[in-house]
């Protein structure tokens, strides 16, 4: 076997690119992953207002502090509720559109965007 000498493994070069590129994933998983748990949060406690008939949410305004005080207890803090999310009711349903977008910067110019977008209908109660 001749070959054996130049299948020694991986160089130290090698090794290098697989450690920045798995510090580089790593980095940016870290940083979108609290703004993906804030938007299952938030979509949560939307959807919390059609299972729990307990919460007794008739209108806009009751939805609006149903969510709000969701926020408080996540600490989610830097999304203005009014903003993010437009309630309207339809038939005695509640249309909710909860949409926003958040940016984390990456390198010099270039940001890591997560846009989030989505329409529920609530049957109210």
């Amino acid at each position: 076997m001749t070959f054996a000498r130049s299948q020694k493994g991986m160089s130290m070069l090698g090794w290098m690119v697989v450690l920045a590129l798995v510090a580089f994933f790593a980095s940016t998983g870290f940083k979108m992953f609290p703004h993906y748990m804030d938007y299952w949060s938030l979509e949560k406690a939307i959807m919390s207002v059609e299972t729990d008939r307990a919460l007794d949410i008739n209108t806009v305004q009751d939805f609006y502090s149903h969510v709000s005080k969701s926020m408080q207890i996540n600490s989610i803090r830097d999304l203005d509720l009014k903003e993010i999310l437009d309630i309207k009711t339809e038939g005695g349903d509640f249309l909710v559109h909860l949409k926003y977008e958040k940016r984390e910067p990456l390198i010099e110019n270039l940001d890591l965007v997560a846009n989030f977008d989505k329409e529920f209908r609530i049957r109210a109660q």
